[in-house]
């Protein structure tokens, strides 16, 4: 074999080599990326998760109860005695209808607290998701969250805006057939449902 003919077999050996080390590569990056979006999605539910919890806790509140601690035993059964029947069993009462709420409405306390509890809104003013919707059916391309959130700042000054009260307001319309989402790359955005999709959805009332 000559020395061309060997330096050719090895080039072409090499080559093909790179040629799959970069398609392994490239599937890797696909499946990276896949990942990462996957991830994305799963921190933007648990955030929005988060939201919607807290503002539950903020409207529901504790029940938790402070009891002053007693100084010796025999105080703290006189002042356990002290305490009349009748306000303890209404005590008891009120504990048991606050653990058994209707889920109705601790279900309205939820959307309340929702809908952007921690946002000011003036008395006739309009609603978050009115405001939302009402800007992205004025758009011709999809928006993505702190598009939207910049725009109604900008708009509303009057207002305070957050980016994760407007995402949340954004996750409502698609949950309720209002708006869809979309994907470009990494990034979600949101539209308006069109024509075809919306006349056979009605979207419950604020």
């Amino acid at each position: 074999m000559s020395e061309n003919t060997l330096t050719s077999t090895i080039s072409a050996d090499y080559a093909q080599r790179i040629t799959d080390d970069l398609a392994a590569n490239r599937s890797e990056q696909d499946r990276a990326r896949a990942e990462l979006t996957r991830l994305q999605d799963e921190l933007i539910r648990l955030e929005e998760g988060e939201q919607i919890l807290v503002k539950m806790q903020e409207v529901l509140g504790g029940n938790d109860r402070k009891v002053k601690p007693a100084t010796g035993k025999g105080k703290g059964r006189k002042a356990a005695a002290s305490v009349p029947a009748a306000r303890r069993a209404k005590e008891k009462t009120a504990s048991r209808k606050e653990n058994n709420e209707p889920r109705a409405r601790v279900r309205a306390k939820q959307r309340t607290a929702a809908n952007g509890a921690s946002a000011s809104k003036g008395a006739g003013e309009p609603t978050w998701r009115e405001l939302v919707t009402g800007y992205l059916a004025d758009q011709r391309e999809p928006k993505s969250a702190a598009e939207v959130a910049a725009a109604l700042a900008e708009a509303h000054p009057q207002r305070t805006t957050q980016v994760t009260v407007v995402r949340n307001t954004l996750e409502q319309g698609v949950a309720h057939g209002l708006l869809e989402r979309s994907k470009q790359g990494r990034s979600v955005y949101y539209s308006p449902v069109s024509s075809a999709k919306g006349d056979g959805a009605e979207a419950p009332a604020e």
